[in-house]
């Protein structure tokens, strides 16, 4: 389903006057026990505990809304389109308690690492700016985020933006040896870590940004700033020759492999990463941490090292302007790795994806 991302242009000035409240609000923090040198076994047990003590707060209607069977439709249940237009199933967190509401927190501190949460946190904050300007623009002042597929889901009434329109579901049952999955997400945002005992797959996850850039509190919050960054540091990087075999001859405006594309694969394009020098591709693999890195480091770590591992095999593409500050398309594409980064139309509304086309949703320990 299409929608169109532009915001009035009288809302834009809502931009820098937003308070931060409630689950948004609060400062991540590294979650009990978590070291430096833990496993991913242990890693594992950690979130799993946070998943049932959020469980535990919940009465029986409650833990019927969190709970789907691990080979239901609930798996491919995401987008980055805004409710209604796409409906979402879960416990949503306007309709949690206080409690409830610390105990989401807890799970999310607990299944990300602090880069990630900051990230997450980052994008549901820009999700209540756009609430706080619709609300100061009235009924129809705020467009929902994006053109894209929608994937799964519906249509119909007015959309809801805002940190509290962001729903938690548990697919498969929470356990340290069996595979289940952990969903968190709402408008421009989903994340979908599959895990199984000591191994662990966060793809297809989507994390986006509308707007990219905006004010609170006196301080500048860019979501997905080092992401945008680091891509056009890099194309930078590369000399004439190099920059002529990554950047395409035509134009990429949106997510190729998003919402809805599971399954599908498209041939690699690009600068294959054998073509980089030493510094150019540890920067390729700098940018790939961005969204690798969104787990604990327990999984990331072995995650960068398999990306690392078929670096030989992978590519650097791009479309667009090379000048920091424009809207500009690229992709990174590996034998286990597709990230994409693309501006909806201008550069303060961005959609990116993250799959591994051999483990999404954990395939290679999750499938029965």
């Amino acid at each position: 389903m299409k929608a169109s991302g532009h915001i009035a242009a009288g809302m834009l000035l809502a931009l820098t006057v937003v308070s931060a409240v409630g689950l948004a609000q609060r400062q991540p923090a590294r979650a009990p026990n978590q070291t430096a040198t833990e496993t991913s076994a242990e890693a594992t047990r950690r979130i799993v505990a946070a998943a049932q003590a959020l469980v535990a707060t919940l009465d029986e209607a409650g833990r019927a809304k969190v709970q789907f069977p691990l080979e239901g439709p609930q798996k491919a249940r995401w987008s980055n389109l805004p409710s209604p237009i796409f409906q979402r199933e879960g416990l949503r967190i306007a309709d949690l308690t206080p409690t409830q509401r610390d105990a989401v927190r807890t799970l999310l501190t607990t299944a990300l690492s602090r880069q990630g949460y900051e990230k997450v946190e980052a994008i549901m904050q820009g999700d209540e700016v756009l609430r706080q300007a619709q609300s100061a623009n009235g009924p129809g002042g705020a467009q929902p985020g994006g053109r894209g597929r929608g994937g799964p889901g519906g249509a119909g009434g007015g959309v809801s933006f805002g940190k509290d329109q962001y729903y938690v579901a548990f697919v498969g049952t929470p356990s340290v040896t069996q595979p289940w999955m952990l969903q968190f997400g709402g408008h421009h945002l989903a994340i979908n870590l599959t895990l199984g005992g000591s191994q662990a797959s966060m793809t297809p996850s989507l994390p986006a940004a509308q707007p990219a850039t905006y004010t609170i509190e006196g301080r500048t919050v860019r979501p997905l700033g080092a992401e945008n960054d680091k891509a056009f540091a890099l194309i930078n990087a590369l000399d004439s020759a190099q920059r002529s075999q990554a950047i395409l001859s035509y134009r990429v405006a949106d997510l190729v492999l998003g919402p809805g594309q599971d399954g599908r694969t498209i041939q690699p394009e690009g600068i294959r990463a054998s073509a980089l020098t030493a510094p150019q591709q540890a920067m390729l693999l700098d940018l790939a941490r961005e969204w690798a890195g969104i787990m604990p480091d327990a999984y990331a770590a072995t995650r960068m090292g398999e990306i690392k591992a078929n670096l030989p095999e992978t590519y650097f593409a791009w479309s667009g302007p090379t000048t920091n500050g424009s809207a500009a398309y690229f992709r990174i594409q590996g034998p286990t790795v597709v990230i994409e980064y693309a501006p909806q139309g201008g550069v303060d509304h961005i959609h990116t994806i993250y799959r591994d086309p051999t483990n999404d949703y954990g395939a290679r320990f999750a499938s029965k």
